[in-house]
């Protein structure tokens, strides 16, 4: 059976910053504040117009210029995102248009925070079944447009950004494995009530008790790495990298303990992104692959959590 391996990474980000100073001028916060609570400094916001399958082509077009492969030789695009352009077509749709191709499968998948790692286990599927040779996984996400302005506990957090892989089928490991879970009766915990079938599309803001999010998403997330190991017969130390989703830094960084893991070996861009949701995982990614950080051969593991409750993680031999 074929593996996928990862051939390419790219990234975007809006070009509008909010700092926290600018927060401090349009909600009851302050800047330590969201700094000492959170590790978040500034976050990237749309402007007027700009869509998130417009962060998900700029973020496309350079992992497909990373992975030397031109658009037409995709057999699947997958855009994992919470906010879509429109109810239908699917973002994937959108955005294969935009890159000229036709016939290959494309759709959205929906799992919040945890919905890159979910796309990445359906696209390394379809190429361990032969259904596909190249897949594109994207994780797009304009968070800024569900958050009322005026909720200090949710509108510091969140801002907005692209990330994408190209994956294919090798027949070296690449992704090792993954593993994802859900579990909707913590559905009210952090949501968006807002929808078609109660007749609430104009209250579709997020609604979240921070924190119950916060401990069971520390326990969760030190289960899911326990499992991940024990799935590979691998110890902590054989982690070179720790890729997770960046919510905020106390997670993280009680993740990483978990792991008996230096900080030095996790990614961390939650001080430059905020909570970029389902971006979150492909962002960080792309940041470290391009800077040198992650290298060929490193074992990197990527783990999420967000609303549903959905969880999930993947570990891939870089």
């Amino acid at each position: 059976m074929k593996s996928s391996r990862v051939l390419g990474t790219g990234s975007y980000l809006p070009s509008r910053v909010m700092t926290n100073a600018d927060l401090e001028l349009i909600v009851d916060t302050t800047a330590t504040w969201i700094l000492e609570r959170t590790g978040i400094e500034k976050r990237h916001l749309v402007s007027d117009g700009e869509t998130c399958c417009d962060l998900a082509e700029a973020a496309a077009r350079r992992a497909l210029e990373a992975a030397g492969i031109q658009a037409s030789d995709l057999d699947l695009i997958l855009v994992a995102t919470t906010t879509p352009d429109q109810f239908f077509p699917s973002t994937a749709c959108l955005l294969q248009q935009r890159l000229g191709v036709r016939g290959c499968a494309a759709f959205d998948l929906q799992a919040v925070c945890a919905g890159f790692v979910y796309a990445l286990d359906v696209a390394d599927k379809f190429i361990r079944t032969g259904a596909a040779k190249h897949a594109l996984v994207v994780g797009s996400e304009t968070f800024s447009r569900i958050l009322d302005w005026t909720d200090r506990t949710t509108c510091v957090l969140f801002g907005d950004g692209a990330g994408a892989v190209v994956l294919g089928a090798s027949d070296e490991p690449g992704i090792l494995s993954t593993h994802l879970h859900a579990d909707g009766s913590y559905k009210d915990l952090l949501q968006v009530p807002g929808g078609i079938g109660n007749g609430r599309q104009q209250d579709a803001f997020v609604e979240m008790k921070g924190n119950e999010v916060f401990r069971i998403a520390v326990n969760t997330l030190g289960r899911i790495v326990e499992e991940t190991l024990e799935a590979n017969g691998l110890s902590q130390s054989d982690i070179d990298w720790l890729v997770p989703h960046q919510a905020n830094i106390r997670i993280i960084q009680a993740t990483a303990r978990k792991l008996d893991l230096p900080m030095e070996r996790v990614v961390v861009t939650v001080a430059e992104h905020g909570n970029t949701s389902s971006a979150s995982i492909p962002l960080a990614f792309d940041q470290a692959v391009r800077d040198g950080r992650i290298q060929r051969g490193q074992m990197v593991l990527m783990e999420a959590f967000g609303g549903g409750f959905t969880w999930g993680s993947a570990l891939i031999r870089y």
